[in-house]
């Protein structure tokens, strides 16, 4: 009798199993904002400051040379990326707290991959990241911004939000995974986001700032979001990198942060 052979592995049920487990660890995530939705608005403050008060003085100024594009054009892409990194880059404190109260463990010991809790983390940072978009457009209509309303417009916003906050939410898992507790990280995340925010292309041009710092500005994830996102959100908009070089910068660097953060997760909880 011959031998009988196991069956080979279904590579479809693995696939979708694999992004069950990364939908369910965001849906997990996303549902604590219904039980405490307050945190939504309290980050909804900061992008109506910049785009109320600095947007609207500087654009009466004329001291940023923006070309064709008014200024408040030129910022309301730049704050909508502000706002994604400023929710996303904290992130890490929920990871610390939750290895705190033991959920993390019990995560970590479940049959999930380590890659798909990070990719479902990096899911549910994107939802939060749209909400940003939701009152970043909404003022800026109310502003009367040049705003390219369509569907393949708008469509390209969502990935572009949703891709800027997987970015900075990773990175911030991986902060996490280094410092450990919620001391160091929250001193290590206000390093962070003031020079990702102010080494890009998100309230100047590139063309103003010194050789060095355009030379970081060029590897900062942040620049090609906010590119795509002022070439998709504002009409007029002329991408400076290329629309498919900033996806495609996106992308990889999701993907060498993601590969990271795999590493480094396990190693939180001791």
């Amino acid at each position: 009798m011959l031998p009988v052979h196991a069956a080979p592995p279904n590579a479809w049920n693995n696939t979708v199993n694999y992004f069950k487990h990364i939908f369910a660890v965001a849906e997990a995530d996303v549902r604590k904002l219904r039980h405490d939705p307050w945190e939504l608005f309290t980050r909804m403050v900061q992008p109506m400051l910049w785009l109320l008060i600095f947007g609207e003085v500087f654009t009466r100024a004329h001291v940023i040379p923006t070309g064709s594009m008014s200024y408040l054009d030129f910022i309301t892409p730049g704050i909508l990326a502000q706002s994604v990194l400023f929710v996303a880059i904290f992130y890490g404190v929920s990871v610390i707290w939750e290895r705190d109260l033991g959920i993390l463990h019990k995560m970590l010991v479940s049959p999930t991959p380590r890659s798909a809790l990070v990719l479902g983390r990096a899911l549910s940072s994107g939802v939060r990241g749209l909400s940003q978009g939701v009152v970043v457009y909404a003022i800026a209509a109310m502003l009367g911004v040049d705003l390219r309303i369509s569907f393949g417009s708008v469509l390209g916003v969502i990935v572009a939000v949703m891709a800027g906050a997987a970015i900075f939410s990773t990175f911030s898992l991986i902060a996490a995974c280094i410092v450990k507790t919620r001391e160091r990280f929250m001193g290590i995340g206000q390093v962070l986001t003031m020079p990702l925010f102010f080494a890009s292309n998100a309230i100047y041009p590139i063309d103003m700032m010194p050789q060095w710092l355009r030379h970081v500005a060029a590897v900062n994830p942040l620049s090609y979001e906010v590119d795509a996102l002022r070439t998709l959100m504002i009409n007029g908009g002329i991408s400076s990198f290329g629309l498919e070089a900033d996806f495609v910068v996106q992308g990889l660097a999701l993907t060498v942060l993601v590969a990271i953060a795999t590493r480094l997760y396990p190693t939180l909880v001791n």
